[in-house]
């Protein structure tokens, strides 16, 4: 991409109808901190998260709004949107809270802000060659460190990262 916000960036399309589509880049830290010091500043107990534990740059449209993505295994009655491939995605303080203090989803990714398109614009930019799809699984998405995320999933659809053109057709 030509925007250096998505140069080499996996994006997890979380949600596409007419009306446009939604997604989360999964392995780009944010510059806004580590997550402890997030729940902290939303008085959020976090006791249980690790120090470690980064934030991602979600996408550059409302980058104030947070969004936790994770994969099975963890419950809760707040509104949650459904993905293929088990992911799950919400934007609630309850989900934070369980984090906060242990009980929350042990696959995760907490983003602020999210990649927008309106209508029929990712199907153009796919079209002209912008991007390269495939499914995610969940191991790529949450288990890989974040510099290898782009790599292994360019290696799900055979393709060697070195062999990419930097022109407009070809460009990832």
């Amino acid at each position: 991409m030509t925007d250096s916000r998505f140069e080499k960036s996996v994006v997890l399309i979380v949600a596409h109808s007419d009306d446009g589509a939604m997604g989360l880049i999964v392995n780009k830290p944010n510059s806004a901190g580590c997550l402890k010091t997030l729940l902290s500043q939303l008085e959020i107990a976090n006791d249980a998260v690790d120090p470690e534990e980064v934030i991602y740059f979600g996408g550059p449209v409302e980058t104030g709004r947070g969004f936790v993505l994770y994969g099975e295994g963890y419950e809760t009655d707040a509104p949650t949107v459904e993905m293929p491939g088990g992911f799950r995605m919400t934007a609630t303080m309850d989900v934070l809270e369980d984090i906060g203090a242990g009980r929350g989803p042990g696959e995760r990714i907490v983003a602020l802000g999210y990649s927008g398109w309106s209508p029929g614009q990712l199907e153009g930019e796919i079209q002209q060659d912008g991007w390269l799809v495939a499914d995610a699984p969940a191991e790529l998405v949450f288990g890989a460190d974040n510099g290898s995320k782009w790599t292994g999933a360019l290696k799900l659809l055979g393709i060697d990262g070195l062999n990419l053109s930097s022109g407009v057709r070809g460009r990832a």
